[in-house]
């Protein structure tokens, strides 16, 4: 169903099944995946591909032109994944530089009022909440989830199933599996509840924080903190994922002096 009152470009690719709703704008240079629903007002610009059964609510942008000064026209795409929830008034930005890609995977609830800029790449399963800013070249990994008006700023990562508490603020890295909370922004502790629900059971849960209390309440560097880890933690893939993320950290870590 396209409706008669939508400007959608001859050359843009739908698929099967899409709903698309009056008032609904689709430029030249866009694929929509099959199962796809677009609500009034939204806009699908150039360079933007969707995947399957997204729904994109009402007032949203997709591939706008990125906000980087950097940016001289050159041709750069917004890919989407399938089964991704976009709600009201989000505006996500394809990426900045020729052959570069804005990434938004399978499974997320971005939420209204949520902004994403270029090369931000979203990975599987995260929530974002309502009124997040997402700065460039920022990494949201699998299953983490960001409540609302939080900042993320260019560069930083969100680990694995990791959490950020309402209305922080960051410029380094949120690991895996960790809460983040407060202003200054510092490490929360466990996110114990969205382990469970990730089905990691209880004895690599005691593992994960004793690993932390290593990396934050020791009075050594991340380097060292670390080593500790690869010493003195039973290793398990969530452990190694922590090892992984944190050796790969180039802006530091929350709360953690570099």
């Amino acid at each position: 169903m396209i409706s008669p009152q939508a400007f959608v470009d001859s050359s843009a690719k739908i698929g099967a099944d899409v709903k698309i709703y009056p008032f609904a704008y689709i430029e030249a240079n866009t694929v929509i995946g099959d199962g796809c629903v677009i609500y009034p007002y939204v806009s699908i610009m150039a360079g933007t591909t969707l995947g399957k059964n997204n729904k994109v609510f009402q007032g949203t942008v997709l591939g706008a032109l990125p906000q980087d000064f950097e940016y001289c026209g050159e041709t750069t795409s917004l890919v989407i994944g399938d089964n991704n929830i976009i709600r009201e008034n989000v505006v996500v930005n394809r990426a900045t530089h020729c052959g570069g890609q804005t990434i938004i995977g399978n499974g997320n609830c971005i939420m209204e009022g949520v902004h994403i800029s270029h090369d931000a790449h979203i990975f599987n399963d995260t929530v974002i909440g309502y009124g997040t800013k997402i700065a460039g070249c920022v990494e949201i990994h699998d299953d983490a989830i960001l409540t609302s008006n939080v900042i993320a700023n260019p560069g930083a990562r969100v680990g694995r199933c990791a959490m950020v508490k309402s209305g922080c603020r960051f410029s380094r890295d949120v690991p895996p599996f960790a809460i983040a909370t407060h202003n200054p922004i510092e490490y929360g502790g466990v996110n114990s509840t969205i382990l469970t629900n990730a089905g990691i059971e209880e004895k690599i849960q005691l593992r994960i924080a004793n690993a932390y209390r290593l990396i934050f309440n020791g009075k050594t560097s991340l380097e060292d903190g670390i080593h500790q880890v690869k010493s003195q933690v039973v290793s398990s893939p969530e452990i190694e994922d922590i090892i992984s993320f944190l050796m790969t950290s180039k802006l530091g870590l929350i709360g953690k002096e570099i």
